[in-house]
Parts: structure tokens; C-alpha cells; sequence
């Protein structure tokens, strides 16, 4: 098999970028690809610029975001969530609540505490973890503001 290859010209306002051409023992495929040139009025074009304000409001998001992205992670958030209107903290019974290793759920824990979502308190001889709600209202907030 030979590829084959021309260069960009010109024709009728269109440019055309490049051909391939593909040769066979038996045959030849030819590939055009055209593209138009579009000019857009000035009234239509946005400048797509951040404050650094922004920048670190994406940056947070972002990391917020990530802490959450594993269903586990969600899953103990909702939980906690229901445990806490309920005027409660949850402690080891989340292993079984969740059906995951032990080792698979502290790494989760760990992953939200760091982020913020969870705060946990030592009452001997277990952990009390409950949601924390402002932390929540924020990622909320970051994310009307970031989308609106």
C-alpha cells in the first residue's frame, strides 16, 4: 500500500487542505478534505478571558468535583446526608452499608475529609462522620457561578 499526499490550494473561496490518496495492489481511494472559511461579524465574537479569581474558582471546582466523582464517594455523602437530618453520625456500620472492603471505604472517607465534604470525630472506640454542609452550599455556589 502507497499513501500519497498533495498540498493546500486555494479554489473558489474554499480551501483545500489536503488530498490522501491511498493506492492498492487493485485499486485507488482518494480522500478530499475541504474546508470553508467562515468569517464570523464582529457583533458574534467573545473574548474568553478569566480573572485569576476565576481561574481559582475553576481550580477549586475542579478538586471538589474529583472528590466526588466515584459513586462510593457519593453514595456516603447521600448517606451521611440522610444520618445527619436525622440528627445522627455513622460510624464502621458504613462497610456494610456500602457492601465495599474495609480498606476500599477508609480511602474513600479519606478522600472526602481531605476535600472537606466530611468531618470526623473520634468517640472512642469508633469515628463519627458527618456531612458538612457548608462545604456543600459551596460547591453548589461554585458551580452556579462557573455555569451561569
Amino acid at each position: 500500500m502507497v499513501v500519497k499526499t498533495t498540498n493546500s490550494a486555494k479554489i473558489n473561496n474554499l480551501t483545500h487542505k489536503k488530498s490522501l490518496s491511498i493506492v492498492n495492489r487493485n485499486s485507488t481511494i482518494n480522500y478530499g478534505f475541504l474546508l470553508m472559511s467562515v468569517t464570523c461579524a464582529k457583533a458574534n465574537t467573545q473574548t474568553f478571558t478569566s480573572t485569576k479569581q476565576e481561574l481559582a474558582q475553576e481550580k477549586d471546582f475542579a478538586a471538589m468535583s474529583k472528590a466526588l466523582s466515584h459513586p462510593a464517594r457519593v453514595r456516603i455523602i447521600k448517606t451521611l446526608l440522610t444520618l445527619d437530618n436525622l440528627g445522627g453520625c455513622l460510624n464502621s456500620d458504613l462497610v456494610f452499608e456500602l457492601g465495599l472492603a474495609q480498606s476500599t471505604v477508609s480511602e474513600h472517607l479519606r478522600i472526602l475529609k481531605q476535600t472537606g465534604f466530611i468531618t470526623a470525630e473520634s468517640i472512642p472506640p469508633k469515628m463519627c462522620y458527618q456531612v458538612n454542609r457548608s462545604k456543600l452550599d459551596s460547591y453548589s455556589t461554585l458551580f452556579s457561578d462557573i455555569f451561569s
